[in-house]
């Protein structure tokens, strides 16, 4: 591939790359309009660790500390997640999604999956295995750090 061919291919993956994130914004809108995408991004991330610090929140996605901070008391207002004591160090505050956190992630949960399910019912098994592979490449790159273990 020539160095101009690859930048073409570069600048068409920005485009698309935004163009997929200014949909996910607004699907995640009309999905839950009174929780914007990052509080909603992370608390399904504490959902899926089984609870995690805002030191791990603010590593994981390369966010500001207090950046994670402001997301965290908005979610706490809104009765979603709880902070708990670690038990292995009780310096540290673990966060929790709450039962209604749970019942918010749970709620929208089968309504994205049929809005993926439909924007990629014509591709084949294989486009989709391949595109899938491609996308965990693609995040896999930007990474930092050890994979993270889920938190009890």
């Amino acid at each position: 591939m020539s160095e101009g061919a690859r930048e073409a291919a570069v600048e068409t993956i920005q485009r698309e790359l935004t163009a997929f994130a200014r949909r996910a914004r607004a699907t995640a809108a009309r999905l839950h309009p009174e929780l914007p995408l990052v509080s909603y991004t992370l608390l399904a991330h504490i959902h899926d660790r089984a609870g995690c610090s805002a030191t791990d929140l603010a590593a994981h996605y390369l966010l500001d500390k207090s950046t994670v901070s402001r997301q965290l008391a908005s979610l706490e207002k809104l009765g979603l997640v709880e902070r708990r004591p670690d038990p292995d160090d009780h310096r540290v505050q673990v966060v929790h999604p709450t039962e209604e956190g749970r019942r918010v992630l749970a709620s929208t949960q089968a309504s994205r999956h049929a809005a993926y399910e439909e924007r990629l019912r014509d591709w084949s098994a294989e486009d989709l295995a391949r595109f899938a592979a491609y996308l965990v490449r693609y995040n896999a790159a930007v990474t930092p750090g050890p994979p993270e273990t889920p938190r009890r």
